[in-house]
Order: C-alpha cells, then sequence, then structure tokens
C-alpha cells in the first residue's frame, strides 16, 4: 500500500494528494503518469504526476471527484493509503530551449498536468507564458505555484470573476499577435485543445497537445485512448500522451471521448445511492491503514 502523506481541497471537487512512493518520484519526469486503485476491488486509473519530491520521496497528484473511483479517492485523507500506484508510465515531455516564449495552456484541472511542463520549460532557462482558465475563481489553480517558478500567469475565468473574462484561447490569440512563440503546450478538455490548435496553426508554432484527459485503463490493452495522428492510430497512454496538436484528428476524438459516459454515469449512480455503512465499507480496507500500519 502508498501512505496519503497529505490531502487537501484546492477547489470545489479538486483535490491534491500527496503520496508516498519513493521509487516513482526518483524516476519521475514532467508529463508521465501513474496508474492508482484506490481499493482493493476497485478499478485502475491513470493520474499525471503533478509534481515529485525525490528527497521526501513523495509524488503529488490532483484528483477532481467526477466519477465513481475519482469521488472515493478524494474521501481519502493523510493517514489512509492507496493500494497501488504504479509507473512512472508514458513518455515525458520533450523539453527543449526556445528562441521564442514557451506557452503553456491548461483549463481546469489540466492546468495541473501543465504545471510541470510549465516549470520544466523555466527550469530549462526558456521565458515561459502560463495561460490558465476555469469557469470561475475557485476553479483558476496552481497560480501561485506558476509564479514561484518566475512564470508570467494569465488567469482566465469563463464568467470574468477573476482575471481575464473569456476563454484560454481568447488569451492565447493576444499572446500570439503581441509576442515570437517558440511553443504551445496545451492541456485540458478536448474542445479546448482543439481550439488552441486552430489559434497556433495558421502562424505554423509548434503545438503539443497532452491527451491524458483521455486516457482509461492507462496500458494500451482497453484501446479506450485511441487517437488518429497524421492519419495513423495511435495510443495516448503508450504513444504519448502527447502529440503534435496540428495532426491530432479531434473530431474524431470528440466523438469517441464519449463512448464510456453512460457507463461512467450508472457507475457514480451506483456510489450515490449506497447509504453510509456501505459507502464506508468500500473505504474500509485503506481508511486509516497506514496510520494502524505504523504503529504496529
Amino acid at each position: 500500500m502508498y501512505p496519503i502523506l497529505e490531502a487537501e481541497s484546492i477547489a470545489p471537487d479538486v483535490r491534491r494528494i500527496v503520496v508516498e512512493a519513493p521509487k516513482i518520484a526518483k524516476k519521475h519526469r514532467a508529463g508521465q503518469f501513474v496508474i492508482v486503485r484506490v481499493t482493493p476491488e476497485g478499478e485502475r486509473i491513470p493520474l499525471t504526476i503533478a509534481e515529485s519530491d525525490p528527497a521526501a520521496g513523495s509524488i503529488t497528484l490532483f484528483v477532481q471527484a467526477i466519477g465513481r473511483t475519482t469521488r472515493l479517492m478524494s474521501e481519502l485523507e493523510a493517514g489512509d493509503c492507496l493500494v497501488d500506484v504504479a509507473g512512472p508510465l508514458g513518455r515525458a515531455s520533450e523539453i527543449n530551449r526556445y528562441d521564442g516564449v514557451a506557452v503553456v495552456v491548461g483549463g481546469g484541472v489540466g492546468t495541473a498536468i501543465a504545471y510541470p511542463i510549465a516549470c520544466a520549460l523555466a527550469a530549462k532557462g526558456n521565458r515561459v507564458i502560463a495561460i490558465i482558465g476555469g469557469r470561475t475563481k475557485e476553479y483558476v489553480l496552481l497560480e501561485n505555484e506558476l509564479r514561484a517558478h518566475d512564470i508570467e500567469v494569465i488567469p482566465c475565468t469563463d464568467d470574468g470573476s477573476y482575471g481575464r473574462m473569456g476563454f484560454v484561447t481568447e488569451a492565447l490569440a493576444d499572446v500570439v499577435a503581441d509576442e515570437e512563440v517558440g511553443v504551445v503546450f496545451t492541456i485540458g478538455p478536448v474542445p479546448m485543445m482543439s481550439a488552441v490548435a486552430d489559434v497556433t496553426r495558421p502562424s505554423e508554432i509548434e503545438t503539443v497537445a497532452s491527451l491524458n484527459p483521455i486516457m482509461v485503463d492507462g496500458t494500451g490493452m482497453c484501446g479506450g485512448c485511441r487517437v488518429e495522428v497524421g492519419g495513423e492510430t495511435k495510443f495516448a497512454c503508450v504513444d504519448g500522451p502527447e502529440f503534435d496538436a496540428h495532426e491530432v484528428n479531434f473530431r474524431l476524438l470528440q466523438r469517441r471521448n464519449t463512448s464510456y459516459r453512460a457507463f461512467e454515469t450508472g457507475q457514480l449512480s451506483s456510489l450515490e445511492s449506497l447509504d453510509h455503512e456501505h459507502h464506508e465499507q468500500l473505504l474500509a480496507p485503506v481508511r486509516g491503514a497506514c496510520a494502524r500500519r505504523a504503529m504496529s
């Protein structure tokens, strides 16, 4: 089992969870992910590593409670455990030194995936602009953490409750018009990434889309993350998760991305229908398990 060292809410239905995983922390590179199993009978889900601390032997994950497993995981606290954490998996981000500014565009929880990439770009000596968005102020994540790495941040909200009002793509269009842009990394909902590619395509700016949001099993066996890139079939979890955004068939991807929606809705409904006693029974094997183990 993998002990949870810290757990805190950073936005509605979004939790920051620090997990003890020294071997993963030692090998992790920006852009990689882990496969997590929350309970002994639970499903396996892929989560991107937002940060790692090799000295402390820990990794940081961000989880949004939108499905059955992520809802259960979001209820865990320090002292609880995760049954399995396997990784790091996936190809690491290709971090180079660019002549122009490096722009990272994150939408919602996608900002947590964008964060390590932005930090790695800054550490390489790039001037980095992070455009981060959310529906409201509460969903604008990691702004202070990005600024701590000398990264320029442009926060955007759909309703104008914080930062710039409007979509991240509108802010990106202004940056492209005003700056010499060397590369754009984009992570977020599929429609957002598609729109980012549309902004950068006319200027032929290198644009990398991180397709973490479409992964299901994370090993290439389920085929759920199948994507067409440059006319060829790829799997986001083993061939990516990062691809040339101008080569990704986002229209096809958007259609396929809804394939599991009915199943996921049913699983979440079954969890919500449980009474408190049966709900807690699901988490009993990991609730306080690491704290108990430390005392034994």
